[in-house]
């Protein structure tokens, strides 16, 4: 069992940066052999994939995304980022950790994002 906690998110003005962070317990042994991602929903809409890291390290996401945003993991503190820069407020939404590896599937709280235009 994996539980995953969500933090960093917060009010920032378009333009401006977060960084999430994704802090994984329970079986820590686990961690480090999963796929991890980040996901967001906004009010109304369906939960989306916005970046993903293999447990290899590579990485891929959303084309919404793509030039503004990294995931990084550090598996020696068993915990996995999301640098987010230039904000728009269309990213505004909840962002949820998303720690996978068949046929375990484990999801976080979710952390709010607000960007303001």
């Amino acid at each position: 069992q994996v539980q995953l906690v969500e933090s960093g998110g917060g009010l920032v003005q378009a333009g401006g940066s977060l960084r999430l962070s994704c802090a994984a317990s329970g079986s820590i042994f686990s961690i480090n052999y999963m796929d991890m991602g980040w996901y967001r929903q906004a009010p109304g809409k369906q939960r989306d994939r916005v970046a993903r890291i293999t447990s290899g390290g590579s990485t891929n996401y959303a084309d919404s995304v793509k030039g503004r945003f990294t995931i990084s993991r550090d598996n020696a503190k068993n915990t996995v980022y999301l640098q987010m820069n230039s904000l728009k407020p269309e990213d505004t939404a909840v962002y949820y950790c998303n720690a996978w590896a068949s046929p375990h599937d484990y999801w976080g709280r979710g952390t709010q994002v607000t960007v303001s235009s």
